[in-house]
């Protein structure tokens, strides 16, 4: 289902706890990571999409999470031709997102990467706000930082004085509610206008790339001083092995490429 201009409404996922550390999730057999994401399906709300595939990715619940706020309009990047099949050419362009800002209010038990028979992750952990985005796909990352920047206003409080739910988190204004769904003439960073952020935080590139437990009958690596600590699949939710095939970096709603 592609909108007149050739893009696929998406939804994309940012999931906070407690802490604001956010959910970073691994590619399955992939040394890339990202936030949970997957495609509007004909006849879903942005909402509903997201719903879905927060429990298809995560195992997560609506019950497991309260939303903070979303984008005001939808965020596009277009993907390079050589990703995307011949008979797609001419036709796709790329994504267009919705992202919400979801607080976590399960346990981190209740994550679980196998609620499918497809699972996109087979890794997590919770990492800083201002996660280090060397680790997605090039042509992912303007889109990641517009809305990290876009939704960050909902966790720190503008100058303005806002308004704070029971966790701390600050409510988003009325007019946030309003999304512009008709693939028309939305900015892609969405209008908002954050006036305080917190700085990005500087990593080491070699922390950005956290090792998983190494495999049987190899020596595991030494962890580093202030590591976020990776969550692998459990024993008995490994997925069965699959043949070797090239990687794919798309996230699901993309056409398959070639």
């Amino acid at each position: 289902m592609l909108d007149r201009n050739g893009y696929r409404p998406n939804v994309g996922i940012i999931l906070v706890n407690r802490r604001n550390e956010v959910f970073w999730g691994k590619r399955i057999r992939e040394h890339s990571w990202q936030f949970p994401q997957g495609g509007i399906k004909r006849g879903e709300t942005p909402e509903q999409a997201m719903f879905r595939e927060l429990t298809e990715e995560t195992g997560l619940l609506p019950e497991h999470v309260k939303i903070i706020g979303r984008t005001r309009n939808w965020l596009r990047y277009d993907v390079p031709e050589r990703w995307v099949r011949r008979e797609w050419r001419g036709h796709y362009r790329g994504q267009k997102q919705i992202w919400y800002l979801l607080r976590m209010l399960g346990q981190d038990s209740d994550v679980s990467l196998r609620a499918t028979s497809h699972p996109e992750f087979d890794a997590w952990r919770w990492n800083a706000y201002w996660v280090p985005l060397d680790s997605v796909i090039e042509f992912k990352r303007g889109v990641y930082e517009q809305a990290l920047t876009e939704l960050s206003r909902f966790l720190t409080p503008s100058r303005r004085g806002a308004r704070t739910g029971p966790a701390g988190d600050a409510m988003p204004d009325d007019d946030h509610a309003g999304v512009d769904e008709s693939g028309g003439d939305g900015h892609p960073a969405g209008g908002a206008v954050v006036e305080e952020r917190v700085p990005p935080r500087l990593v080491d590139e070699r922390e950005a790339r956290p090792m998983l437990d190494p495999a049987p009958g190899r020596k595991a690596e030494p962890a580093r001083a202030g590591m976020p600590k990776l969550r692998p699949v459990q024993p008995s939710q490994q997925p069965a092995r699959q043949p070797h095939h090239k990687p794919r970096h798309l996230p699901d709603g993309d056409p398959p490429t070639g």
